[in-house]
């Protein structure tokens, strides 16, 4: 039998999990239905309890500096423009890591130039499709279809579906899965040079739960005081006819959607002018699945957005993909690369983070803008007299514990892997 751990997809969580595994010295192997590595997508925020873990896997600031930026605050502002809850994020909160925002696509082959110089080139096999799979008490095969059409099946040890929310590995899995689940928000997405605003590393929230826009920075600024800033127009409609356009990712006009935001004027943002000002747009809806009561059969686990994909209302799919990966490989050297160590993965993390997934469907963090909305329908002249301050603080620690990165609990933790840890 192979001990090859096979990697099916060559995401974030993919090619994290290939280095933790090549980090305690496991041999793995992805593959990726894309032809060519290229730099997708925009921002994304990577929460302190994942950049301990790509701090131990020797991925420092020095890559993530190059790119993206330190995460300085978290604020929500109502539709009036006005403050309702605002705290410091990362070391600027006392964590001993960052938080960062940053470019997604950037981080992304940052990550396989990583795993390439680490693995070799052939680590990653691409054009290749994990379209099945077979197990028996000896051992796994996967039934590989690569982008010429041939067909090949691999052995290996495990299999590791790290294939996003269509995963074709949790479809086996899960024959009797619902359907992509959509509660209505529809996302307009993309980046804007501009001025950073209130700590020039801020990530604000603005509007109501039903209708907002988000923005931060995901570069430093430059010698002109502009950075890349990212952001995501978001409204909500009525779902019951489903989505009714072709594909879940497409690029579109401002002027498709800028009508939403026309009266998104402050004194301190123009958010109209800031969205004509952009450098692209995509659209897409909000999109999860419903939580999985395991991600594991025998020899074949789920991890990343396969495992949970949750709407992006808290910041942590990414985050999360990757502890993932090092939980993984932390259970592998407590049991081995056995269905054993599978099983304590899935014992630690499908309940809570399942958990996790439907309090993000619930508005996450900016279920704040929920109670306000429910309180004054979200206008007001002093937000303590409508969610007092120990509420507010509150609500996010629930979150925060709940996500994993509570910071007291966090800042106390053993490193999941210890320094140099390996199997054998």
């Amino acid at each position: 039998m192979s001990d090859t751990v096979l990697i099916a997809g060559g995401g974030i969580a993919g090619l994290s999990l290939a280095l933790t595994l090549h980090q305690i010295g496991v041999r793995a192997r992805v593959f990726e239905s894309a032809r060519q590595m290229r730099p997708l997508g925009v921002g994304v925020n990577l929460q302190p309890n994942a950049v301990r873990e790509l701090f131990d896997l020797g991925l420092g600031a020095e890559v993530l500096d190059r790119v993206g930026v330190p995460a300085q605050e978290w604020a929500l502002v109502g539709l009036n423009g006005r403050e309702v809850y605002a705290e410091p994020r990362g070391r600027y909160a006392g964590y001993h890591w960052p938080q960062y925002a940053v470019h997604r696509g950037a981080f992304h082959m940052a990550l396989y130039q990583a795993v390439v110089d680490r693995l070799g080139a052939d680590a990653v096999v691409l054009g290749a499709k994990v379209t099945g799979y077979t197990q028996t008490d000896a051992g796994l095969s996967a039934q590989i279809t690569h982008a010429d059409g041939r067909v090949e099946d691999v052995a290996g040890a495990l299999l590791i579906g790290a294939d996003g929310i269509h995963s074709k590995v949790r479809a086996q899995m899960h024959p009797q899965q619902p359907p992509i689940h959509w509660g209505g928000a529809i996302m307009w997405r993309g980046t804007v040079r501009a001025k950073p605003l209130r700590t020039g590393s801020s990530f604000v929230g603005l509007g109501t739960h039903r209708h907002r826009i988000v923005f931060y920075p995901i570069s430093a600024p430059d010698a002109d005081g502009l950075a890349e800033i990212n952001w995501i127009a978001e409204v909500t409609v009525d779902p019951s006819h489903g989505w009714q356009q072709d594909g879940w990712f497409r690029p579109v006009e401002i002027a498709d959607f800028a009508h939403h935001f026309a009266d998104f004027r402050y004194d301190w943002l123009d958010v109209p002018a800031m969205l004509q000002g952009a450098d692209c747009a995509y659209e897409n809806p909000m999109i999860d699945r419903d939580p999985l009561e395991t991600w594991v059969s025998g020899r074949v686990a789920l991890m990343g957005d396969a495992a949970h994909p949750m709407y992006p209302t808290g910041s942590n799919g990414a985050s999360q993909a990757i502890v993932d990966g090092r939980v993984l490989g932390a259970m592998m050297l407590e049991h081995g690369v056995t269905q054993d160590a599978l099983a304590a993965y899935d014992a630690k993390l499908c309940a809570p983070i399942s958990a996790v997934q439907l309090r993000n469907r619930g508005a996450g963090p900016f279920g704040l803008l929920n109670l306000l909305d429910a309180r004054t329908g979200g206008v007001f002249d002093d937000i303590d007299a409508v969610i007092p301050p120990k509420e507010r603080a509150e609500f996010m620690a629930g979150y925060k514990a709940a996500a994993g990165f509570a910071m007291e609990a966090l800042n106390a933790a053993p490193p999941t892997i210890a320094p140099g840890a390996r199997l054998g």
